[in-house]
C-alpha cells in the first residue's frame, strides 16, 4: 500500500508559506536589481552577452510577478485554478521572452560579421559569479519548501529557475573566455547562447499559462 504524504500542520504550513512568499519577493527584487546592473554595464562596455542578460533579468522579473501572485493563490487557496493575473503575465512574458531571442540573435550576428567587441567582460564576470551564487540558493530553498509543502507548482518553478542558473554560466564562460583570449565573436557566442534559453523560457511560459506541467527537470 503506497504512503500517503503527511499534510504539513496548519502552523508549520503557514510559516512555509509565508517563507516561500518571501522567496518570490526576493526573486522579483533580485531580477529587478541584477537587470539595472547588467544592462548598465553592458551598455558602457559594449557587451553584448552581458546586455542581454540584464534584459533577461527584467523579463524575469515581470515572470516573478506573475510566480508571486501564484503563491500568494495556492497559499489561501491550494485547489484554485489559475488567476486570470496568473495567466495573461506568463503570455506577456512568453512575447517578451521571443522578442528577446530575436533581438539577440539579429545583434549577435551583426556583431560578428562586423567586428565588433566590447571594450571589457569584467562586468559580466562579476554579475555572473553573482548570480550564480543567488539562483543556487534560489533553488535549494524552493526545492526544500515546495517539498515540505507537497506543492508540485513550487517545486516545478524551482526545477525552471535552473535556466536562469545554466543563462548566468553562460554569461561567465563567455566573459571568461574574451578576458583570457580577446576574441570579440565570443561575446556574441555567448549572447546566442542567452537567446536559445530564451527561447525555451518563452515556450515554457505559454505551456504553464496552458495550464501545463513545468517541462524543467535536473538536467534541463
Amino acid at each position: 500500500m503506497q504512503a500517503v504524504p503527511r499534510q504539513p500542520e496548519p502552523r508549520a504550513g503557514l510559516e512555509r508559506y509565508r517563507y516561500a512568499f518571501w522567496l518570490a519577493v526576493f526573486t522579483v527584487l533580485y531580477n529587478l536589481l541584477e537587470g539595472l546592473v547588467s544592462v548598465a554595464f553592458g551598455f558602457q562596455d559594449e557587451s553584448l552577452a552581458l546586455f542581454g542578460f540584464g534584459m533577461d533579468s527584467f523579463v524575469e522579473f515581470l515572470s516573478g510577478l506573475g510566480i508571486l501572485v501564484m503563491v500568494l493563490r495556492i497559499w489561501h487557496n491550494p485547489d484554485a485554478p489559475k488567476s486570470a493575473f496568473e495567466q495573461a503575465a506568463l503570455r506577456v512574458t512568453g512575447w517578451a521572452f521571443y522578442l528577446l531571442t530575436a533581438a539577440l540573435g539579429v545583434t549577435a550576428v551583426y556583431n560578428i560579421a562586423s567586428g565588433q567587441k566590447p571594450e571589457t567582460t569584467f562586468w559580466g564576470i562579476a554579475v555572473s559569479l553573482v548570480s550564480l551564487v543567488v539562483m543556487w540558493a534560489l533553488i535549494v530553498a524552493k526545492l526544500r519548501v515546495g517539498r515540505a509543502l507537497n506543492s508540485s507548482a513550487i517545486v516545478a518553478d524551482a526545477r525552471c529557475t535552473q535556466v536562469c542558473l545554466y543563462m548566468s554560466g553562460v554569461l561567465l564562460g563567455s566573459s571568461l573566455l574574451y578576458t583570457l583570449s580577446g576574441i570579440g565573436f565570443l561575446d556574441s557566442l555567448g549572447a546566442l547562447g542567452l537567446a536559445y534559453f530564451s527561447f525555451k523560457e518563452g515556450r515554457e511560459a505559454f505551456g504553464k499559462a496552458r495550464g501545463l506541467e513545468c517541462s524543467c527537470d535536473e538536467h534541463g
